[in-house]
């Protein structure tokens, strides 16, 4: 059996009063998961559209989500019903119950989709921040919407708040997002209304999730992907039913991690393309063809007869939590030494002045690859002798970058999430000098929401 895949749109009309959600998303999304119409992939209109799959996939697929990559190459995540039910489900069991969620994040990503996932099986509507770049001042009118919302539920004894003084209050943010707000007092006052503050999408600094939490923020930092229906390793702990499996560790207990259970996709299709194919384009618009997609399984492997997804990603167990290391491709090998990205970005994040921070490797003719360092100055901007002072002491001298890169923003690949590549290219085409400011370009940015 097989149903149709239909491309919606994931942004509301800016020009529309109050506008935040497409008109009938949420309606399709419940379709979807109840198996009674077609599966949705939710596009971003602003952008061509790339490697967007048209045609039938398998009955249970209730969502399909296009993804950057784990190398920022396209791809189509297939997810089903079940999963996305089974992964709203821990999520509630693992924070307070079903609640009410503010949405700050696209919908064509796999956490802006679960917010919406997560309240139509809750019975509640979501508030959602309006069209545009991610602003403060927004998030604290959003907020006062939701807290009234759920007020009023609880007072008629409706939706996630009945029977209850009001329902829980969620958002799902990432770690720019979360920079900016608690820069923000309002915003600050705005967050500590939240029983929960999902943190995800990248890695964020130990700085800015303790100084979450010290002001009062409940911060829960996620690790997931599209291909797990999203967060689905909560402050270091699977959710229920997830497994987690850290493959051929080293010495100091790391390797690649390996996720299962029930919230893992059936697989993804075809999604590679620079365009839609002509006979695609030429239909009606949200039309869709009369092909079955074929579906790759191709990074799922059984272990102990268990289906797994083998992950890019290196982690190790400390004190019973998942501790994520940092992506097994992004190692820079410098004059014969292995150095994890990742792990020096964490010990420059505690650096003065280092706002965020990226670290990659560029070619260089007496180290094979050299070390450099794109940090965004928060205040007065560190030295290099400052930056490879605290890599070389906490990693060793290898880490140690070779080069600062100072910049205005790190280029992004969805929410939250850098750019390597266009990071690598930045710093490659930097003049070799020991330290400077170079702008990034427009093209390469994305705000987070």
């Amino acid at each position: 059996m097989s149903r149709p895949l239909l491309r919606v749109r994931a942004g509301a009309d800016p020009a529309a009063p109050g506008a935040g959600l497409p008109d009938g998303l949420l309606a399709g999304l419940a379709a979807a998961l109840a198996g009674r119409g077609p599966a949705l992939l939710p596009v971003d209109e602003e952008l061509p559209p790339a490697g967007v799959p048209v045609g039938r996939v398998p009955d249970e697929v209730a969502l399909a989500v296009a993804t950057s990559g784990s190398t920022g190459e396209p791809r189509t995540v297939l997810l089903a019903a079940e999963a996305l039910r089974t992964s709203a489900r821990a999520t509630a069991d693992r924070l307070q119950g079903p609640g009410r969620w503010l949405l700050a994040l696209p919908v064509h990503h796999v956490a802006g989709l679960q917010v919406l996932v997560r309240s139509v099986l809750a019975g509640t509507e979501p508030v959602a921040l309006p069209p545009g770049p991610f602003r403060p001042p927004a998030f604290v009118a959003a907020t006062d919407a939701l807290v009234g919302d759920a007020g009023a539920d609880a007072g008629a004894g409706t939706g996630a708040g009945a029977g209850a003084a009001r329902a829980p209050l969620y958002t799902s943010l990432v770690p720019t997002q979360l920079r900016r707000l608690l820069d923000d007092p309002a915003a600050l006052d705005a967050l500590r209304a939240f029983d929960a503050v999902l943190l995800g999408g990248a890695a964020p600094p130990a700085r800015l999730v303790s100084a979450a939490r010290t002001a009062g923020v409940p911060v829960v930092v996620t690790y997931g992907m599209s291909e797990t229906c999203g967060g689905c390793v909560y402050d270091g702990v699977p959710l229920d039913g997830v497994g987690v499996r850290v493959e051929d560790p080293d010495a100091t207990g790391a390797g690649r991690v390996l996720l299962s259970g029930p919230v893992l996709a059936l697989g993804y299709a075809p999604g590679t393309a620079p365009h839609i194919s002509s006979s695609a384009a030429a239909r009606p618009p949200g039309a869709v063809g009369g092909d079955l997609l074929p579906l790759d399984t191709s990074a799922l492997v059984v272990l102990d007869g268990v289906p797994h997804l083998r992950t890019s990603d290196l982690g190790r167990w400390r004190d019973g939590r998942l501790e994520v290391l940092g992506r097994a491709d992004d190692v820079v090998v410098t004059g014969g030494v292995n150095v994890a990205p990742a792990a020096v970005e964490r010990v420059l994040a505690e650096v003065p002045g280092v706002a965020e921070a990226c670290v990659v490797g560029v070619p260089d003719d007496e180290w094979g690859r050299a070390v450099v360092a794109l940090v965004v100055p928060s205040g007065r901007p560190p030295g290099l002798d400052e930056v490879r002072a605290a890599a070389a002491g906490a990693l060793g001298p290898a880490a140690a970058p070779r080069a600062l890169l100072l910049v205005d923003a790190l280029p992004l690949r969805g929410p939250g999430k850098v750019d390597r590549r266009a990071a690598a290219a930045l710093a490659a085409a930097a003049p070799a000098v020991a330290s400077r400011r170079a702008p990034v370009p427009p093209t390469a940015q994305e705000d987070p929401s």
